[in-house]
Parts: C-alpha cells; sequence; structure tokens
C-alpha cells in the first residue's frame, strides 16, 4: 500500500508572548479598563506589577518568561489570565475607588499605578468588587493610602528644601571634603579576599573577614579607581576619573546617572522615597554626610562596605572568562548561576541580530553588577546596617539574581517589540 507525502508545512513553535498577554486581556473587556491603555491593551505597568509577579509568575512558571512562548504553553498562559479575570476587574474597581480617596485626602505624590496596583490586587483578592461591601469601602481604600503615604523619615521634598536653603554652605562642604581626599595604600595587606571567597557562601569565615576589614582592605581595592579609567571599567562613572558631585536640585528613577556621577539629591534620592526610610538620619545629617561620603574610598563612608565592593569585584571575574575559582566559592557559584541563564546563551550566540543594547547587557555584566552591588551596600550604609560575614554571600548572589532578572526583562522587551514589528 503507498502511502501519498505532502511537503511538510514550516510548523510554528513559538507566539510573542506580548501579542498572546494583549490578546487574552482584550477579552476581559470594559471591566478591566482602568488597568488599559486606550487601545485596550494592559498597561506597561499592569503587566509589570500585576500580570507578571501576580498572575503569570513567570518565575515560578519558566513557560512563561521568555519573549516567545512555545505553541503548546499559549493555551495555558491565556487561560491564566481569563481564569484571573473577575479578581483583575475587581482590582480595576478598587483603583479607582483608591483614586478617588487620594483626590478627596488632596495627595499628590507619588504615581498612583506604582503606589496602589499591587495594593488593589490585593483588596480584590481579599474582598472582591468594592461594590459587594459599600459600608467597608472607604475605610480600605483609606487604609492603602495611609501604608503607601506613611511619613516617617525624611522626604524627598525636605531633601530638596533643604539643599536649595544651604546651597552656599554645603557647596564649601564639598570643596573642603574634596580638596584633601583620603589616598589609599596600594600595596596588598595579608589578609586576601579570595582566601574568604572560597568560604563564604557555606562557611563564612568571620575572624578572615574581619581582619579584611581591619586591614582595610577595601579601601586598598579602591586606590584603583583614582588611575584613569579605573572607576568606568567597573561601571561606576562615565568620566576618565571620579569627579567632584554637584549638589544637584531633583531626580527621576528612570535616568539616573551612574553611582560616581549622581549629584549628592540624586544620591539620597533611592534611600528617601523608600519604604525603609524610617530608618535615616534627619536630611541635614544625611545630606552632611553624604558629601563627606562622597570623597571616600569607593565613595563609602565605612570599611566593612568598601570590603564588600571589591570582594564583589573579585567575585564577578568569572562571569567575563576570568578563572572560576574553588568548586563551592562565592565565584564558582555565580559563575554557574550566569552559566544557567538562558538568554545569555541566547545572546552569545546571535551577536549579529540581537536587539539594541541586550548583547552589551550580557558582555557589561561585570559592571552593571558592580553598580548594583554599590546602590545595595550604600542603601545599607545610610540606614546604618552594616553587612556581616554571615550576610556576605546572600548579598552577592542576591545582586548578581537581580541583575539578571533586569536583563533578562529587558531582552524579553525587546523581542516582542522586534515581533510586533516595532523599533527594537
Amino acid at each position: 500500500m503507498s502511502t501519498v507525502r505532502t511537503q511538510a508545512q514550516p510548523a510554528e513553535v513559538a507566539l510573542p508572548r506580548g501579542l498572546l498577554i494583549a490578546q487574552a486581556w482584550s477579552a476581559l473587556g470594559d471591566a478591566v479598563a482602568p488597568l488599559s491603555n486606550p487601545e485596550g491593551r494592559p498597561l506597561a505597568r499592569t503587566v509589570k506589577l500585576i500580570l507578571d509577579p501576580l498572575v503569570l509568575r513567570p518565575v515560578q512558571n519558566p513557560r512563561f518568561a521568555a519573549g516567545a512562548v512555545g505553541i503548546e504553553h499559549v493555551d495555558a498562559l491565556r487561560d491564566r489570565i481569563t481564569e484571573a479575570g473577575p479578581v483583575l476587574a475587581a482590582t480595576a474597581a478598587w483603583f479607582l475607588v483608591v483614586k478617588k480617596e487620594r483626590r478627596k485626602a488632596g495627595i499628590t505624590d507619588g504615581n498612583p499605578q506604582d503606589l496602589y496596583f499591587q495594593r488593589c490586587y490585593e483588596l480584590a483578592s481579599a474582598h472582591g468588587d468594592p461594590r459587594l461591601d459599600p459600608a467597608a469601602v472607604a475605610g480600605r481604600a483609606a487604609a492603602v493610602l495611609a501604608e503607601a503615604h506613611r511619613r516617617e523619615g525624611p522626604t524627598l521634598a525636605g531633601l530638596r528644601d533643604f539643599v536649595t536653603g544651604h546651597d552656599a554652605e554645603l557647596t564649601r562642604l564639598l570643596d573642603t571634603a574634596w580638596a584633601h581626599p583620603p589616598v589609599p595604600r596600594r600595596e596588598p595587606g595579608p589578609a586576601r579576599p579570595e582566601a574568604f571567597l572560597a568560604t563564604c557562601a557555606t562557611t563564612p569565615d568571620r575572624a578572615l573577614f574581619a581582619a579584611l576589614v581591619a586591614d582595610s582592605a577595601g579601601s586598598r581595592s579602591a586606590a584603583e579607581l583614582d588611575l584613569p579609567g579605573g572607576a568606568r571599567v567597573r561601571g561606576l562613572t562615565d568620566l576618565d576619573r571620579p569627579a567632584r558631585p554637584v549638589l544637584g536640585h531633583g531626580a527621576a528613577k528612570q535616568n539616573l546617572p551612574k553611582p560616581f556621577d549622581r549629584s549628592v539629591v540624586e544620591r539620597l534620592f533611592g534611600a528617601v522615597t523608600s519604604p525603609l526610610r524610617d530608618a535615616l538620619d534627619d536630611v541635614p545629617a544625611l545630606v552632611r554626610q553624604e558629601i563627606s561620603r562622597s570623597a571616600g574610598p569607593w565613595q563609602l563612608a565605612d570599611e566593612t562596605g568598601r570590603v564588600v565592593l571589591a570582594l564583589g569585584w573579585e567575585a564577578t571575574v568569572a562571569l567575563v572568562g576570568g578563572p572560576p575559582g574553588p568548586a563551592g566559592g562565592a565565584t564558582a557559584r555565580l559563575r554557574l548561576r550566569w552559566d544557567r541563564e538562558a538568554y545569555v546563551h541566547r545572546a552569545l550566540r546571535m551577536p549579529s541580530s540581537m536587539p539594541d543594547g541586550v548583547r552589551a547587557d550580557v558582555d557589561g555584566v561585570r559592571e552593571a553588577y558592580q553598580r548594583r552591588l554599590w546602590v545595595r551596600v550604600h542603601g545599607r550604609e545610610l540606614r546604618h546596617d552594616t553587612v556581616t560575614a554571615d550576610e556576605l554571600w546572600d548579598v552577592l548572589d542576591g545582586v548578581l539574581r537581580s541583575v539578571v532578572l533586569d536583563q533578562r526583562d529587558r531582552l524579553r522587551s525587546a523581542l516582542e517589540r522586534r515581533s510586533a514589528g516595532g523599533p527594537s
């Protein structure tokens, strides 16, 4: 018996994730309009703050994480959004209620989507549609506003007002701090960072960590930052040498310069807009301390933080082809995490066709890591939260995990734009 063969047609093996989300979202209709753009697609913040972390959960569901979703998972992704429809509709209704209460209270601080989206999802999950219990609506909305706009600790407005009102005095302090900054010694001390990194992930040597701090190992490593290009190759500045910062008057999260290029206001921006700001000193003390800190080694005030920065730079050498060190050590573990990332391999295989900036992310991972580590250590220093030997590995590992998530999201967004025919 003969069999007639037809030419096989190429099967479509994946669909753009953004397109699938938009299709599933459109089926939810007007009930989710407050979370949608004028074209009826979910807002970017809806995807970032609600759909990804609370509905699709790509960390637990890697099949939904890529820019293109395998054809075998398309229905599962659509079903996930469809099943969440009632909660998403209730979230949209709560968002309108909270915004109305915000207007009544005369609140103008912060972006309502950033502040309330996830809180409204929590209200929807716990209480359903606000119209089901109108007597409790105002109280619950007021509680959300109170939580989102706590006034403990210094504020960005207070920071701006103080800097503007004391411009001459603070400029003199900056001039004095930078006129004669400390000059770290370059010769290595007896305590070796690589020895601590070899065991810190499993059995951190507290005595060795203390010896690194006592020996000023962090300050010694900072001597290279003052050499031409030394801080630039570590991703901390765009300048050939670090320069005295200006006081500044404003800051925006979306376009903060690299750490050493930030104004004093920009250096404190993240801390005074953080939920943890109640742990900070008052504004005058914060500003004066930051001026002094900016002229120190690694532009930090505490030697423990400087040691952490030195260890972080040493630990990431394997991410760019350096030796991984002993098995089980921090350097080897970070390299293993990096090697497991599928998007890294994809970027390295496709150098000519990758969207703009994505290959640069992968090639510049060590610099991105050092920037993120500096921000973490700086923030902890502002809150008087010193990193201990026992915490060091969690800090190092957490920073790489954060960098990976950011890079993966940028790659996914770029590929979705390409699939939709938009600019990359």
